[in-house]
């Protein structure tokens, strides 16, 4: 017994030596601190900022820093960068690049214009360091962003340019960093230019050219291999990160690289980016912040009044500078009160990247402790008054705000029928592309099992294969219902789901394979357009949707005339904005004029390229098309306004010319008066129903063969 008690007693001797024990202990801190802090308001930021300074060295001493705690802090501070670089709106930036180049170029050069003189003269550093720290005041980490997420004014204009500006000034003040650790290292010599100017284009030539189309071909390769997915995106930050390091730039700036290089290819509503945020947000981020709360030294704090004079001091110029910018800002663009507040609350947290900054600047010996104290200060009065103001007047600004249209238009079901396990994902994909965000309905996943003597046996391998869309919507954050049914043929089993669950939207997956039942009986998804009224998406999928480039979207005359125009350009129009990727509109230019009204509402920062109006017979010819162009046919059902003959045949046509493009041919929502009242078809599609529309179609078909 007492040989077991002197066991437990230097176990737990400090600082612990065993890697259970201090992996758990950390794991405990990170589980436990941000639901803590949370209770009284304060960023979790700042919590484990705290306990980091508690265990570490200068505090308790229950952890020393080894080679384990830095390789897990060196992830974790580029892992920050990269995802900073990921989560960048680009499509925002594109649509508000002037605003925003206007608000960056202020948010930069404003705090650094106040922030070097005061370091320089007032606090007696030296010019390296004086422009280091000063350039830690102008970037700015958006940790009020999920406030303005929450409240439903993202896409507002001020908003939008704020994260653009992001985008402006963390990269000049990465590119300024860059220039003053080499200067600490080499001296700005000619020499040094020259080499940082050849290396950095050789950098940007791998990372912008080479990498997009190494990962584009990666993901389509290994679509089904989902784990290997997040594995290649780790390893293009890590090579990243040690290329901008053999360039003679700070490895950050080549995570945050890789950030914006596959911020296209990874969607934010993908499993993988739910992936890479999960891991990041819970594990290496908290690692990193842990780490950096170890180094700090709060004693050098009471030592003497410098340390708070350093501290009050870096923390007055950080807010009035984003203060000056913010204003300065609303002031040109003419803003109102409320949306200048907005901008100085959402571009006042400092975290993220000033920590990076900081402790670059701290480890090669430019920064002193006086300095990474003051800045943890910085952080938490920062971070608090950001969450304050634009909690205030993100608030204010959403009461003005007139959502009700767009409220009035989120109603929405969709129903995605499925079939084949390995076009299921592919399905439930474009499903959560196209939902609308504020939509709390969850997805249904159906199949449909034909009524004969192994109904029983398929209804339970049905299930099974549904328990799998489960799985795969909750790696990216979404919810599925699944449903498995027995009916007499799979479209009277669609279309019965459809009413009982009160579906809007349908989501189907489409073969080029023919065969003679299909000639005689038509195909399923023939017969469910028919009879039904909602919107429906049929697709044709050679390869993910995160490939593309830009929607190519084809109306026909008086598209805007049908009933469900709103619903589904809105649909579109969310899909293009997740992908990232702009809409080349060939229609009428009402029908422009319409889609313009209908993002604009939607706040959706999507870039629409109006290419004019396209005959439909025209359309197997549609001029500069590649591979990874999205082509969506707008068709309508027979008897809509829009209705002309020739759609019958397009499907077939298009996925011949176009055999490597994906397609989608939507089918808007209609109303029902077009049937005889107390009359309704059978959903089977029989001979004697069909035939005479059969030789009609057949008459088409070779019509446009001549």
């Amino acid at each position: 017994m007492e040989n077991l008690w002197r066991h437990i007693v230097l176990e737990f001797k400090t600082p612990f030596e065993n890697s259970v024990l201090i992996f758990a202990l950390i794991l405990f801190i990170i589980l436990f601190v941000p639901l803590l802090f949370s209770r009284f308001k304060i960023p979790g930021i700042i919590g484990l900022i705290m306990s980091g300074i508690a265990i570490g060295p200068h505090g308790l001493f229950l952890i020393k820093a080894n080679s384990a705690v830095n390789l897990f802090s060196t992830i974790g501070l580029l892992y920050i960068m990269f995802i900073a670089g990921l989560e960048l709106d680009l499509g925002e930036f594109r649509k508000n690049r002037n605003k925003s180049v206007v608000f960056g170029f202020l948010t930069f050069i404003i705090p650094l214009t106040i922030g070097l003189p005061v370091c320089y003269f007032l606090l007696d550093y030296t010019l390296s360091t004086s422009l280091l720290i000063a350039s830690m005041f102008a970037t700015h980490t958006l940790i009020a962003y999920p406030i303005v997420n929450r409240l439903g004014i993202s896409k507002n204009k001020a908003v939008a340019i704020t994260v653009g500006g992001t985008i402006l000034t963390d990269t000049a003040v990465l590119l300024l960093l860059a220039v003053i650790s080499g200067s600490r290292l080499t001296g700005l010599t000619r020499e040094f230019w020259t080499m940082l100017a050849v290396s950095l284009s050789v950098f940007v030539f791998i990372v912008t050219f080479l990498i997009p189309r190494i990962a584009s071909w990666f993901f389509r390769r290994m679509e089904d291999e989902k784990y290997a997915h997040f594995i290649f995106v780790l390893a293009v930050v890590f090579f990243c990160a040690f290329l901008a390091e053999l360039s003679g730039l700070e490895p950050i700036i080549g995570a945050f690289a890789a950030g914006l290089t596959l911020n296209r290819l990874i969607p934010h509503t993908s499993p993988l980016m739910n992936r890479i945020e999960f891991v990041g947000n819970s594990l290496f981020i908290p690692f990193f912040l842990l780490s950096v709360g170890m180094i700090i030294n709060l004693k050098v704090l009471i030592a003497g009044p410098q340390a708070i004079f350093v501290a009050i001091t870096l923390t007055v110029v950080a807010l009035i500078g984003k203060w000056m910018a913010a204003y300065l800002t609303g002031r040109i663009f003419r803003f109102s009160v409320i949306e200048r507040n907005l901008i100085f609350g959402l571009s006042s947290s400092h975290a993220a990247a000033t920590l990076a900054i900081i402790l670059v600047g701290f480890n090669i010996g430019l920064i002193d402790e006086n300095v990474l104290n003051g800045t943890v200060i910085l952080i938490l009065v920062t971070c608090v008054c950001a969450s304050f103001v634009t909690e205030k007047w993100g608030k204010r600004l959403a009461i003005e705000t007139d959502d009700k249209p767009l409220r009035e238009a989120s109603h929405q079901r969709i129903m995605v029928p499925v079939s084949n396990p390995a076009t299921m994902e592919r399905l439930l994909d474009l499903a959560i592309m196209l939902k609308n965000p504020k939509e709390q309905y969850p997805i249904i996943a159906l199949t449909v099992v034909k009524d004969d003597e192994q109904a029983e046996e398929k209804l339970i391998q049905a299930k099974k294969m549904l328990d799998k869309a489960i799985i795969h919507a909750a790696s990216a954050d979404q919810r599925v219902d699944i449903t498995a049914t027995i009916d007499r043929n799979v479209a009277s089993g669609i279309k019965r789901s459809i009413k009982e669950k009160s579906i809007t939207d349908l989501v189907l997956g489409w073969s080029d394979d023919k065969n003679i039942a299909d000639i005689i009986f038509g195909k399923t998804f023939d017969t469910i357009v028919r009879h039904t009224t909602q919107n429906i998406f049929i697709t044709r999928f050679s390869y993910p949707l995160n490939l593309h480039r830009s929607v190519v979207l084809v109306c026909p005359t008086f598209a805007e005339k049908e009933v469900g125009f709103n619903k589904w350009v809105a649909s579109i129009l969310m899909m293009a904005s997740r992908l990232r990727i702009e809409l080349r509109l060939y229609a009428a230019p009402q029908v422009l004029q319409d889609v313009r009204s209908i993002a604009e509402l939607s706040r959706l920062s999507v870039p629409i390229v109006y290419k004019g109006f396209l005959d439909l017979e025209a359309v197997r010819n549609i001029p500069g098309i590649a591979m990874t162009d999205l082509i969506v046919l707008v068709s309508s059902r027979e008897g809509g306004i829009s209705y002309t003959p020739v759609l019958d045949i397009l499907p077939k046509k298009l996925s011949k010319t176009y055999a490597d493009n994906n397609l989608i041919f939507v089918y808007p929502e209609a109303t029902a008066s077009n049937s005889i009242p107390g009359y309704e078809q059978e959903a089977t599609g029989g001979i004697l129903e069909r035939g005479v529309e059969l030789f009609q179609k057949a008459g088409r078909i070779f019509k446009s063969k001549k």
